[in-house]
């Protein structure tokens, strides 16, 4: 699961260097990552209040991407 966060973390900077807006990047890749990050913590027996907290932060980042898409 690292490896694919080091991924996104490449794809992000690869996005950006493409014309990609900072904003735009961050909101297409942030709610993907913090899925990832969820389940790593499910996986590796966090308290279900970390799991709940990125699965929480990750909503209204796909929600902002969804509206930003949009227009």
């Amino acid at each position: 699961m690292d490896i694919v966060l080091l991924v996104i973390g490449i794809e992000l900077v690869w996005l950006i260097v493409k014309g990609w807006s900072m904003a735009d990047a961050v909101l297409r890749l942030a709610p993907g990552a913090l899925l990832l990050l969820a389940l790593r913590a499910a996986l590796t027996g966090l308290d279900w209040r970390w799991i709940a907290l990125a699965l929480l932060a990750s909503f209204p980042l796909h929600l902002a991407d969804v509206v930003r898409a949009r227009r």
